[in-house]
């Protein structure tokens, strides 16, 4: 018996079971389906970290307080001092650090903005006028606050697009509104280019940027202030082209060494690049989304047993076909191969059905606006591979049960 025989027997038999194959094959569905709806996930949440990075500005590099270092094999952070604008004013001097074109420190806090009795919880930047330069920031309606602005503590805001949006409807109509951050009055004198990207760590437009002075004057009271100078959060260069990267981390290290009075390797801080800083977050992505889809994973093997359950129940239940068969001169190998392609053509059936579920799963993501998904072609490949790799593995045992069947034994089976 040729295997186009036997596949006409499967399906002949499967037909006869439509529940038991269904429910049978629910498993492998079931593990396909969100195999391919972690990975076309994980792609996309990786393709929207990459374009939120990316659209930060160019040459960038983030000064970070604190250095990890490797304890008895996990990763702590070493003691650390924290950075300052001082810091930042060092880095900016260009007898120190030739390639650095701009510096910009920041301070990231979420503060409660109202206009007009409106309230809403957004994302605040204090900072300096450089950002708009370092984080490739431009205003597209009105201008961005200006050195001056930030050195006599100008009660001026740039909004993103998307604040812009929530509270006057279009952006156009947000320049020299009065709006209120945390209850101190600010004017609204700018509106940045929208740079989208939602999801993962929130919209880059749904933010209020104003100067770090009057942060500090204003909204934080002196909380940031410490021997060393105004603390910051974060630090970002900007090199003053691409080719340069590494030549101003190099200067950044050293000035940064200077002024905190350290040593080689005892580095209290973290300076990164921008492909650096993509690399480790593809990194994480990617270990993400294995270790997830290895969690879905079991749910194939576990659709596998149930197969193998199904087609011992089934093998039992036609004992007496299978006598009969060989009596005939029906070959083991004739009898392996039946079984065998029918475990196939379940968990294929199943494989494919799933796919069909992930790609379902993918479009319903798509539609939450979080970031858009992609079934690639070699998920659909690996979901395909992994549903005929089960129902190999599981479906030889039933199929090898039944090719050993004595047929004297099988015919006296009642």
């Amino acid at each position: 018996m040729n295997l186009t025989e036997s596949f006409r027997m499967s399906l002949r038999s499967l037909r006869a079971n439509k529940m038991r194959s269904g429910l049978t094959m629910l498993g492998i569905i079931i593990g396909t389906g969100a195999v391919i709806g972690i990975l076309s996930v994980g792609r996309g949440a990786e393709a929207a970290i990459m374009e939120q990075i990316q659209g930060i500005g160019a040459n960038l590099i983030f000064i970070l307080p604190g250095q990890l270092q490797q304890t008895g094999g996990r990763p702590t952070m070493r003691d650390w001092e924290p950075l300052t604008r001082e810091d930042a004013e060092a880095l900016a001097d260009p007898e120190r650090a030739i390639y650095v074109s701009a510096v910009a420190p920041n301070i990231e806090r979420t503060v409660s903005v109202t206009y007009h009795g409106d309230s809403q919880q957004v994302r605040m930047i204090a900072t300096t006028a450089e950002f708009e330069h370092v984080r490739n920031s431009p205003a597209e309606y009105g201008e961005f606050f200006t050195t001056g602005d930030e050195a006599a503590g100008a009660r001026k805001a740039v909004i993103g697009a998307q604040t812009a949006e929530d509270f006057f409807g279009e952006p156009g109509l947000a320049l020299e509104e009065p709006i209120r951050i945390n209850g101190v009055p600010f004017k609204v004198v700018g509106v940045l280019e929208s740079k989208g990207g939602g999801g993962f760590g929130g919209s880059q437009d749904a933010v209020v940027i104003v100067p770090l002075s009057t942060a500090m004057r204003r909204l934080f009271s002196g909380r940031f202030l410490s021997a060393g100078g105004q603390r910051v959060d974060v630090i970002y260069a900007s090199a003053i082209d691409e080719s340069s990267i590494d030549s101003a981390i190099d200067e950044i290290t050293w000035v940064l060494r200077d002024r905190h009075d350290i040593e080689y390797e005892e580095d209290d801080f973290t300076v990164a690049s921008q492909e650096e800083l993509l690399d480790a977050m593809s990194q994480v992505t990617n270990v993400l989304t294995i270790f997830l889809s290895a969690v879905a994973g079991i749910s194939l093997l576990v659709g596998g047993i149930g197969i193998m359950n199904i087609m011992l129940v089934s093998v039992t239940e036609r004992t007496r076909e299978i006598g009969i068969r060989k009596a005939v001169g029906a070959r083991r190998s004739d009898i392996l191969w039946q079984f065998l392609v029918e475990a196939i053509v379940l968990s294929v059936t199943g494989g494919l059905a799933g796919i069909g579920l992930g790609w379902a799963l993918s479009a319903l993501v798509n539609t939450l606006d979080a970031f858009v998904t992609h079934v690639s072609p070699q998920a659909v490949a690996l979901g395909v591979g992994f549903s005929l790799a089960v129902g190999v593995f599981f479906g030889i045992y039933p199929a090898s049960r039944a090719s050993n069947l004595n047929p004297i034994d099988a015919l006296r089976y009642e």
